[in-house]
């Protein structure tokens, strides 16, 4: 049991938390916007225009591609069955370098599994 309760807590990830600021700056540009009426020959058509306020990404630069794929509920799940398998199909003392390697390898399966 001290064995499967140290490979659990080994390949446990544990999360950082990073404190920041919240930011809400916004930044936005004026756009310009022109539609024209069409006309009859009783009243003619004429061009309707008017400005926007439109939100744009700070700093001029585009939203970047983020992978954000986060594996962690599958390493646990994997690590956790894979150090059960390893402790059940071992035996005396090889349990002692079977359920640390079956957790390892079963927290990789499971990121993968899970997208990481």
């Amino acid at each position: 049991m001290k064995f499967f309760l140290l490979a659990f807590f080994s390949i446990y990830p544990f999360l950082q938390v990073n404190a920041s600021t919240p930011k809400a700056v916004t930044c936005s540009r004026k756009q310009y916007y022109e539609e024209y009426i069409p006309g009859t020959e009783s009243s003619p058509g004429y061009v309707k225009s008017w400005v926007e306020d439109v939100e744009i990404p700070c700093s001029g630069e585009s939203a970047k591609n983020v992978d954000d794929n986060d594996c962690s509920e599958g390493s646990v799940i994997g690590g956790l069955l894979g150090a059960g398998i390893a402790l059940s199909s071992s035996r005396g003392k090889d349990r002692f370098w079977a359920v640390p390697a079956g957790g390892t390898a079963g927290a990789l399966i499971g990121c993968q599994v899970d997208g990481g």
